[in-house]
């Protein structure tokens, strides 16, 4: 498996914009997770974020959060969720990123839960509530394990506190593109643009946009802003939740494919 550096790497040579789709490990069980990951992974999906079921998703809307709530109530944990990984990461292509708030890696222990993820296969991480300040740790001992953990920039970011993020995050920069939590929207906000052209100012970094991305037109319109990828979550939950899970795995399919065609279509 690739890392996420030379992932974006590679699609940048191509000039092509990546898709990140998002799923919640263990809705509504980890077999169908799995399965959701082998789908998305065959269907264009360039990168994987896989997060970890928790009690108080901060950053997350209703319907990541209702995930996360079946996800726990199937008794699904951070170990069974490395378990599945590791069985699945040698299968498929696209580089895995964990999502997980920073209360779970404390408990455990920074360098205990590194090295964990490190040897299930993971590629990358996201922590939503670390700041930027006391992320320099993390940072570090991630760096020794081959694990780039990506900052987020807020709507509400200074362009002085942008630059540090830009200067620190690895991997790429997740760009928010709207204030509060994920969720469908029915629009991509047109100050959007702007935070990609001052993120452009300061860095060469990937850039992905992502909690508000739904629909191809919204893929569509980051790229053409400039961004290196859309992300896309509550989208992607919603359609593996709705019906069977195998209707859900055809459904999330489906999107995949027609989300990856938005960012390959001529301008």
């Amino acid at each position: 498996m690739t890392s996420v550096s030379n992932c974006f790497a590679q699609l940048r040579n191509r000039g092509q914009c990546a898709l990140i789709p998002f799923l919640t490990a263990g809705d509504p069980d980890l077999e169908t997770t799995a399965n959701a990951l082998r789908q998305l992974d065959a269907s264009g999906a360039d990168l994987i974020e896989l997060g970890v079921p928790y009690s108080d998703p901060l950053a997350d809307g209703p319907v990541i959060q209702a995930a996360a709530t079946r996800a726990l109530q199937q008794g699904t944990r951070l170990d069974h969720v490395l378990g599945m990984v590791t069985d699945l990461a040698p299968e498929i292509r696209a580089p895995i990123i964990l999502f997980t708030y920073y209360n779970p890696i404390y408990h455990r222990g920074v360098p205990e839960f590194l090295q964990q993820i490190a040897k299930a296969g993971v590629q990358g991480l996201v922590v939503p509530d670390l700041p930027l300040e006391e992320s320099e740790n993390l940072l570090q001992q991630a760096a020794d394990l081959g694990i780039e953990v990506t900052l987020l920039v807020a709507p509400t970011s200074s362009q002085e506190r942008i630059e540090k993020i830009a200067l620190r995050s690895q991997g790429f920069i997740y760009l928010v593109s709207t204030t509060g939590v994920t969720g469908m929207r029915t629009k991509v906000e047109n100050r959007v643009q702007d935070l990609i052209a001052d993120l452009r100012q300061v860095t060469d970094k990937p850039i992905g946009v992502g909690f508000g991305i739904s629909r191809t037109e919204h893929a569509r319109q980051v790229m053409d802003w400039g961004a290196d990828a859309a992300i896309v979550g509550s989208a992607f939950v919603n359609r593996l939740g709705e019906g069977s899970p195998s209707q859900g795995l055809s459904a999330i399919s489906t999107f995949c494919r027609s989300l990856k065609s938005s960012l390959l279509m001529e301008a």
